[in-house]
């Protein structure tokens, strides 16, 4: 006997509360804890913006130099990219990523003891080597767990950590920077880089204990969830086209992602390195209200990050989502120049340019891993990444080089309000992803 209509619209209304309870209990278990890390993770990566307060004159670099130590992370943080990320893919999430972070933790801290731009170039060039893969890594994770029309909203969850970082970080740094200056023989700057490794350190240890490689491997749920999560992110999989690892280095979607990504990081690194020179610019002079002001454009875009990705999600759509939260994030970097005399206007500005920036990032994200699978997502997450993440060096490196050039910081963010405005174009022809599957 077929099962009536009422029987089947009971049993799908079981397995969706089933599925809803099941998400719910693995994002309550993996997201805050994937999310610490990345506060962690990006709070060593930029803290060198608030150091530059102090130690550009205490070592007498120029904004040159600076600008070079600051983006030659992003070196070393491309050639090791790919082969960390297909490393993380085979051996397990959970050593791989405990090795990372604690690998970072320990030349995080050991940038206290630069004296030359020679010892500042090596230990940023090896800190993007330690760093490489955590970001991609965990991207490549999610999709273990989440199935597409889920993950804009899982990424956002996680990729929070960064505007967090600088709603803690900003007022942490600053506070630091003025409080210890001194300290036992050391400067502020180099308390600043001691003190912000631990919890990185601390995190990678407990990741090494704490996360699970996979669904199988997870003891907390029960059989029959487990089931439930492992049949979505199946079907999902039959739906994709095989590739292999190497056949993403030829694919034209990839490199235009590749390409969308890249105009996206000019805006973040734009930001995650000069914000607190650019409020300092506009008339603050104290180091800890820098610090805190640095808070208010973050806040906002935890807000919109989280409003974005929830919209892209409910609504199955991607492109334009992204497409205008970078064109708004263009339009904020461009207007911060021309208020950068008026703390009230100048932080506005701020604050809609880092919201618009970071909206795009949850909602980018479900691009590569809605095309790719298994070792081939791996490679093409880690190219997307590392090839974006250069605009990392060049940001502030172009920034650094036109503030010596001009003592101002409009050129560069001129530049910069470009980049996101070409990302904002260069999405619009991909498909859409997002739609409904398992």
């Amino acid at each position: 006997m077929n099962p009536s209509p009422l029987d089947i619209a009971s049993s799908d209304a079981t397995r969706g509360r089933l599925e809803d309870a099941t998400y719910a209990k693995v994002t309550w278990r993996l997201l805050p804890f994937l999310f610490l890390c990345y506060v962690a993770a990006y709070l060593d990566r930029v803290n060198v913006g608030f150091a530059k307060l102090q130690m550009l004159s205490d070592l007498h670099f120029s904004e040159t130099v600076y600008g070079l130590g600051a983006g030659i992370f992003f070196i070393g943080y491309f050639f090791f990219e790919v082969p960390s990320n297909i490393l993380l893919h085979r051996v397990g999430a959970r050593i791989w990523i405990g090795r990372i972070m604690i690998s970072w933790a320990l030349l995080s801290a050991a940038t206290l003891f630069v004296t030359t731009p020679t010892m500042f170039y090596v230990v940023r060039f090896l800190l993007g080597v330690a760093e490489a893969g955590f970001f991609p890594g965990i991207v490549l994770y999610l999709t273990y767990w989440f199935p597409q029309r889920r993950r804009s909203r899982m990424n956002a969850l996680f990729m929070i950590g960064i505007p967090f970082a600088g709603v803690v970080g900003g007022p942490l740094s600053g506070w630091i920077l003025q409080a210890s200056d001194g300290m036992h023989g050391m400067t502020g700057w180099q308390w600043l880089f001691l003190l912000e490794a631990i919890p990185s350190l601390i995190l990678g240890i407990a990741t090494i204990i704490y996360l699970p490689d996979s669904i199988h491997d997870a003891r907390w749920l029960s059989s029959e969830e487990k089931q439930l999560l492992q049949e979505n992110i199946k079907v999902e999989e039959s739906s994709k086209q095989a590739h292999s690892a190497a056949s993403v280095f030829s694919d034209g979607k990839m490199w235009l992602l590749a390409a969308v990504y890249f105009c996206c990081m000019m805006g973040l690194y734009g930001v995650g390195f000069y914000l607190p020179t650019l409020i300092k610019a506009s008339g603050v002079k104290n180091a800890l209200d820098v610090g805190l002001l640095t808070a208010i454009p973050y806040g906002c875009a935890i807000v919109a990050m989280l409003l974005n990705a929830g919209s892209s999600d409910r609504m199955h759509e991607r492109r334009w989502h992204f497409a205008i939260a970078s064109v708004l994030g263009g339009a904020g970097l461009f207007l911060s120049t021309v208020y950068a005399s008026n703390v009230m206007f100048a932080m506005a500005a701020l604050s809609l340019g880092t919201a618009g920036v970071l909206a795009t990032m949850p909602v980018f994200w479900t691009y590569p891993s809605a095309i790719l699978s298994g070792t081939a997502a791996a490679a093409g997450i880690a190219m997307i990444n590392s090839i974006g993440n250069l605009a990392g060096f060049v940001s502030p490196s172009v920034i650094g080089w036109l503030k010596d050039a001009t003592q101002s910081t409009n050129s560069g963010m001129y530049i910069v309000a470009g980049a996101l405005l070409t990302g904002a174009l260069l999405i619009l022809p991909l498909q859409q992803t997002g739609k409904k599957t398992g």
